[in-house]
């Protein structure tokens, strides 16, 4: 029993990698790939962000240290989670549970994210995990322009709505959803209601869509924050390749009278290290090929150029008085 644990813990780690390592190869991007690097100050401040994720672990191991910079550099940030994680997760991941054990553990699990990432509250949609196909996507869509307006949400973090080989459905549904809602949450006439009660249109404009195998746009170097996603990672101890694996193969490891100097005497260096080597492999490898030590890869979509900024322009340019 205890040799299959180790088996799966080991096969599961370097499946990870070689997955990521693979996954990165064949995202090859545009020449014109813009990489954004550190910024001095605080140049975000009084803006916000509203990271999505269908799961608890999918902001750790595509976006985190995206999200602790733009925090770090003013943004006020929040994080939702749009499914429960009722299903758990595969054989080797996370934490084995009932039903009920996983929708506790993956909520704190996901509050704890929040906290080291620097985000001021979280929010759950509460949808069935693996079931959102069967949501009303104009419901979906109305809640998050709610939220859009209520938090006056300037950038999104999601799943990239037009990836190619995603399979998962909680994954495209919250990425549709958001798609929608951004562009919606602008128009007065969309939900005229939540004006009724308050809450003024507000678009978007910027997003950061993250993928399995993401069409490049922007590369971000996220080494500085490289700390700060394993820490979140560690804290997915319910759900994902990270949470405490380390330390269970290191315990196996020690019943067999083995051990791995990559993981340390403790089991907290254990969890560290063996998430520094296997679940940032992709990091790393992306930020090798950029020329900096971890990166982490998006579909960017930056403001749209509307008439109305280009017609100010034009006339602060060019208007005279009358004779």
């Amino acid at each position: 029993m205890l040799r299959r644990r180790f088996l799966t813990n080991i096969a599961a780690g370097a499946a990870f990698a070689q997955s990521a390592k693979a996954q990165q190869q064949q995202s090859s991007g545009p020449a014109n790939v813009f990489i954004e690097r550190p910024a001095a100050g605080q140049p975000h401040k009084g803006k916000v962000l509203l990271a999505l994720q269908a799961h608890s672990d999918d902001i750790p191991l595509s976006c985190a240290g995206t999200l602790a910079k733009l925090i770090g550099e003013g943004y006020t940030g929040y994080l939702l989670r749009a499914t429960n994680d009722d299903m758990g997760d595969a054989p080797g991941l996370g934490t084995v549970g009932t039903i009920g054990e996983n929708v506790l553990g993956n909520e704190r699990d996901n509050n704890e994210v929040a906290r080291i990432l620097g985000c001021r509250r979280t929010f759950d949609l509460n949808y069935s995990n693996h079931r959102m196909a069967d949501v009303s996507l104009n419901e979906l869509i109305s809640r998050l322009i709610l939220l859009i307006r209520a938090l006056k949400v300037d950038t999104v973090m999601c799943w990239d709505p037009w990836a190619h080989d995603e399979e998962n459905p909680d994954h495209y549904m919250i990425a549709r959803g958001v798609e929608a809602a951004c562009w919606m949450a602008g128009r007065a006439h969309d939900y005229p209601e939540q004006s009724a009660a308050g809450l003024k249109p507000y678009a978007v404009t910027e997003k950061y869509y993250y993928a399995r195998r993401p069409e490049i746009t922007r590369i971000v170097d996220v080494s500085r924050q490289i700390d700060k996603k394993v820490d979140c990672n560690r804290a997915n101890v319910a759900k994902g390749p990270a949470g405490h694996l380390g330390s269970r193969l290191r315990a196996d490891l020690a019943r067999q009278g083995k051990k791995l100097p990559l993981l340390g005497d403790d089991d907290v260096t254990a969890d560290r290290n063996y998430i520094k080597e296997f679940v940032m492999s992709r990091s790393r490898e992306l930020g090798k090929r950029y020329g900096v030590e971890y990166a982490e890869a998006f579909h960017y979509i930056g403001p749209s150029a509307s008439r109305g900024p280009s017609i100010d322009d034009y006339i602060k340019r060019n208007a005279v008085p009358l004779k």
